[in-house]
């Protein structure tokens, strides 16, 4: 029989590798989210950087407080896409061990 302590700490680095290596993907991964129909859209990658923000052109022209509202509502929608994605990467490198991520479960980023 082999050594229980060791297949457990050879299971638990097998994990943090996995860990690492949905860290960097999910880093490198895109998300869209947007506000108003499509008009304001905002990029973001995994880190929550934000990497480019779009905004149509009919919304220049109108109030500055209601296009204010819709770049926060779609930087919102990004932020909510990445942790969902995150949830989504995360969940099932824990199966084997039985452990459930927390909903916040924060990671280096």
């Amino acid at each position: 029989m082999k050594n229980p302590l060791g297949a457990l700490m050879q299971q638990a680095q097998k994990m943090q590798e996995n860990f690492q290596k949905a860290q960097e993907e999910l880093a490198s991964t895109e998300v869209h989210g947007e506000a108003g129909g499509g008009l304001v859209k905002i990029n973001m990658n995994g880190k929550k950087e934000v990497l480019r923000v779009s905004i149509d052109d009919s919304l220049l022209a109108n109030d500055r407080d209601m296009l204010e509202d819709l770049v926060a509502a779609a930087v919102n929608d990004a932020v909510r896409r990445v942790n969902k994605l995150k949830q989504e990467k995360l969940s099932g490198l824990t199966g084997g061990l039985g452990l459930d991520l927390p909903g916040d479960f924060k990671l280096p980023f």
